[in-house]
C-alpha cells in the first residue's frame, strides 16, 4: 500500500495548468479547414460506386416494371383477339345460316 499513497500524494502535489480555451479552439478549426475537404474528396471517392450502384439498380427495376406492364398489355390484347375471332366465327355461322334459309336448302 505505501506505493499507492506515494503515487497519491505525487499527483496531488503536481501543479494544474488552466486550460487555455481560445488556443484548443484555433487548434480545432485548423484542422478541421485541412480535414473537411480532404473528408469530402475521400467521401465522394468512396461513395460514387455505391450511388452508380443504386442507381442501375432503380432503373433495372423501372426496366422490369415497364416489361411487366407491356406484358400484361400483350397479353389483353391477345385476349381481346381471341374474343374478336370467336365473334367473327359466330357472326359467320350467322351469316351461313341466314343464307341457307333465303335459299331453301336444307
Amino acid at each position: 500500500m505505501l506505493p499507492i499513497v506515494w503515487a497519491t500524494k505525487i499527483a496531488l502535489q503536481a501543479p494544474v495548468m488552466p486550460i487555455d480555451v481560445t488556443a484548443i479552439v484555433a487548434i480545432v478549426m485548423g484542422l478541421m479547414v485541412v480535414l473537411i475537404p480532404i473528408a469530402g474528396i475521400t467521401a465522394r471517392f468512396a461513395l460514387k460506386p455505391i450511388a452508380e450502384a443504386v442507381a442501375r439498380m432503380r432503373s433495372a427495376q423501372g426496366a422490369n416494371r415497364e416489361l411487366a406492364v407491356m406484358e400484361q398489355r400483350l397479353a389483353l390484347l391477345e385476349q381481346q383477339l381471341s374474343h374478336l375471332e370467336s365473334d367473327v366465327r359466330k357472326i359467320e355461322d350467322v351469316a351461313e345460316f341466314d343464307r341457307q334459309l333465303k335459299s331453301g336448302d336444307s
